[in-house]
This record gives C-alpha cells, structure tokens and sequence, in this order.
C-alpha cells in the first residue's frame, strides 16, 4: 500500500492526510463518549466465548472474528477491541484510496469516495461494536486493492487475494462465493490459468481445513450448521405446501400460521414450525435445506420477488425499520444498555474481561456525539445511484470498476437470498460500491482540448 501511494505526488495527499486527521478524531471521541465498547446479546458473547474456547461454532457464525478476538485475548479488554477496530476502520478508508490513486484518480475524487467509511455514524457503530462485520469489510477492500490496482494481476496478488477472500468467508460465511467471483473475473479477462489456479487454491485451502476442523466437532464437512435454517426461514414468507408437496418428513417444516414481520424472525419465533420439533433449530439444518430447496425450485418467481423486494430496502430515502422492532438510525446512540445476566454473560465476563457489562454515554461527549451532524450521510436512494454508476462503468472486459461493482451487488444481495434484509448486512456493499462509481466517473471519455493556434502577424516597417 505504501508503495501504491509513493507513486503519487505528496502534494496530492494532502486532503486525504486532513479528512484522516478529523476522521480520527470523530473516533477518539466516540472512545470518550462511551464507556466501553457496544455488545450485543448472543452476537458479540458468542464471538467472545468462542475466542476463549477455540473451536468451531455449530451455529451461525464460523470462527474468523473469534481468531481475531483470540489474539486480543491477553489484554482482557473489549474496549480495546473496539480501539483496534476503529483503527482499522481508518485502514478500510486508506485502503480505498490507494485503489483509486493506484487507478489515476487525483486526490480530491479518491478521497470523496471515502467520506461514507470515515464519517457516517453507521459504520463508526460498527467498529465500536464487538461484531464481525468491520473484519468482512477489511479483508474484503484488502483483496480489492491487491487485485485492482494494476491492470495486470500477478500469480502472487492472486494467491494473496484468495488467501484474503477466504478469511473474509471464515469471518462470515455469506463472503466465501466472492472467491469464485474473483476467479470468474480473472477467467473474463482472460488473466491466464495460472492465476485463475493460484487464486482458487489459496483461497479453498483455508475453507477446506476450516470444513475439516468443523467435522471433527460436529460430524458435517462444512463451514456452520445454519445455512439451512437461515434459507428455511427465508421461504416461510411465501411457501404454499400445496404448491410444494414435500415428502412426510419435510412436511412438519411448512407454514403453520406463525406470522411474523421479517423472514428471519422465523428463525427465533417459538410458534414457528421448525422451532416446534425436537432437539432444537439447528439440530435439523439438514431437513430445513431440503425443504428450503424444494420450496425455492417450486416456487422461484415468489422466492424472487421476495428477494426483490426486501433487497429494495436498501434504497428507500429514511431507512425503513425491518424487522419493525428494529429502529435504523443515522445517528450515534446516547443513553444506557444493558445486558442480561445468564450463564454464557457470566462464562465471558470470568475468562475474557471481568468488566464487560452494557454500554453508557459518558458526559459531556456523549452529548456531543448525539449531536453530531453528518451531512454527508448516505441515503438508500444515492447508494442506488452509486450501484448504477457502477454499472455503468463495469462494461467491457477491461473496466477496472467491474471487480468492485460485483462484490458490492453480492454483498448486498446474498444475505437477502440467503436469510433477509437487514441494515446493517448493506454496510459491506458501500465501500466496494463507491470505489466502483468513483471509477467509473473516472473512466468517462473526456474531450481533449489542443490550446487555439495563435495567429502571428509580422509587421514590417
């Protein structure tokens, strides 16, 4: 990266070098106005007592962020956790402006493209809190840079962008397909099978070792053991059983007159079918994925438009509570949290920091922080703009906004096809989406002026 921006004069630096300074700030005080950092229930205590009891999770989330809490483990401390994390939120807007000079942006566009990552509240929250999502991100931009930057990627960036997507994919299992989206992207640009060869192998590697470690603790060669709970959940907003017609077994799966707000309340509802059968949710992923399939292959124009429309809510103007008894905010809390007090809290608070404990404004910064203006806040409807724009400029094999438009439009539509829409899951689209539209304004046709002929009059005496 440093390389990337020794290229480029100093001078051109300068405007990205102050808006990091102020960007820091805004952190250093959110450190201040809070008196640890954000956890959340089942989320944030699970990461955390996975980090302290390595192993595969059977449940929802593999093992990546845990890894990253492990190696932070010593200090006994969330809210250096959240430190680290906002630092390399930083990191994520360095790393989007070394793609963009590396691509002949000047100075002003690269850093307007960053200006989402460094001053919106969401994703400031989002590094404050002891959640996954922050790490996605990085290794995400992380890989872009490394196989974006030139127009021709060598077998080492290949390798190294594998190895890259493949760690996102261990921190959230929805980034593992951005591997065989890398690879597809170089097979188009006709990159050479060598490439293609090193981007796949460093990048199935880790996932395979990962699936094996995973067997050995749960008997199943794969990542988690919820990917067919999520997508079950996701067909009980449009399943019709007669349309269906599952085999015996599936059939104690269907709809059962649980109506719920939001396909992945499915998942938790107590009345809901799955969550009727014994041995709890996740002990019958297997059944769930068969009849998920089964629904989605007899009813794919519903499963479509359902897909459709909660992705679609991305793009409102105000964001649109989803489930209704989330209430998205563009604003940074101020306030008192708490948390319960069971025995997974207890087990985290006894091995990795005693003081772990809700969350509390601190004064006067906190007052500060629910003042802040952001002006710059990203409406649904101009992150719409920013997908379009990169459209635009992904055509033509050699478009280098291709790559990042792609994994921007996966990023934000494969948690919807895979469980559901949420506000949070369209944070790691924004940053790929606006590197992609930066590029494409950048790679509009520019007329080309020559200075008009002067005409030289000789006049003799």
């Amino acid at each position: 990266m440093a390389s990337v921006l020794a290229s480029r004069p100093r001078s051109g630096h300068r405007l990205f070098a102050a808006v990091l300074v102020l960007a820091a700030a805004l952190r250093v005080l959110v450190m201040l106005g809070y008196d640890t950092a954000m956890v959340y229930w089942y989320d944030s205590f699970t990461y955390l007592d996975t980090a302290v009891n390595p192993r595969p999770n059977g449940a929802f989330h593999p093992a990546g962020y845990s890894a990253f809490l492990w190696l932070l483990r010593p200090f006994h401390s969330v809210e250096l956790v959240a430190g680290v994390q906002h630092a390399m939120g930083l990191g994520v807007a360095v790393l989007m402006y070394a793609l963009l000079r590396s691509r002949g942006l000047p100075g002003w566009g690269a850093t307007l493209a960053t200006l989402p990552v460094l001053f919106d509240p969401s994703f400031v929250r989002l590094e404050h809190a002891i959640l996954s999502d922050l790490q996605v991100i990085f290794l995400v931009m992380a890989a872009l840079l490394v196989l974006a930057r030139r127009d021709e990627v060598s077998t080492r960036a290949a390798a190294a962008a594998g190895l890259l997507l493949a760690l996102a994919g261990l921190t959230r299992t929805a980034a593992v397909p951005l591997v065989g989206l890398a690879a597809l992207w170089l097979l188009l640009r006709r990159g050479g099978w060598r490439r293609v060869a090193a981007l796949a192998v460093a990048g199935a590697l880790p996932l395979l070792a990962y699936a094996g470690w995973y067997e050995r603790h749960h008997g199943r060669f794969a990542l988690s053991g919820s990917d067919g709970v999520a997508l079950w959940a996701r067909t009980m907003t449009f399943a019709d059983c007669s349309i269906i017609r599952p085999p015996p077994e599936e059939a104690k799966l269907c709809p059962n007159g649980t109506v719920v707000d939001a396909a992945s309340e499915y998942v938790w509802a107590p009345g809901a079918s799955l969550n009727l059968l014994p041995g709890g949710r996740f002990a019958h992923n297997d059944l769930a994925r068969s009849f998920a399939l089964r629904a989605i292959a007899a009813q794919p124009l519903d499963y479509l438009r359902e897909v459709a429309a909660n992705t679609a809510l991305a793009f409102t103007w105000e964001p649109v509570p989803h489930p209704d008894r989330i209430r998205p905010t563009s604003r940074f809390p101020h306030g008192v949290w708490s948390v319960p007090d069971n025995e997974l809290v207890r087990r985290v608070r006894a091995t990795y920091d005693p003081d772990i404990r809700g969350m509390r404004s601190v004064e006067p910064w906190g007052s500060v922080l629910a003042a802040y203006p952001y002006p710059w806040f990203l409406h649904g409807t101009l992150f719409g703009v920013l997908l379009l724009a990169g459209a635009a400029g992904s055509a033509g094999r050699r478009r280098p906004a291709a790559l990042p438009w792609a994994f921007a439009v996966f990023l934000l539509v494969a948690p919807v096809a895979a469980l559901d829409f949420d506000h949070r899951y369209v944070l790691p689209a924004i940053p790929p989406a606006c590197v992609a539209a930066a590029l494409a304004v950048h790679a509009i046709p520019r007329a080309r002026y020559r200075p008009a002929a002067v005409e030289r009059t000789t006049v003799r005496v």
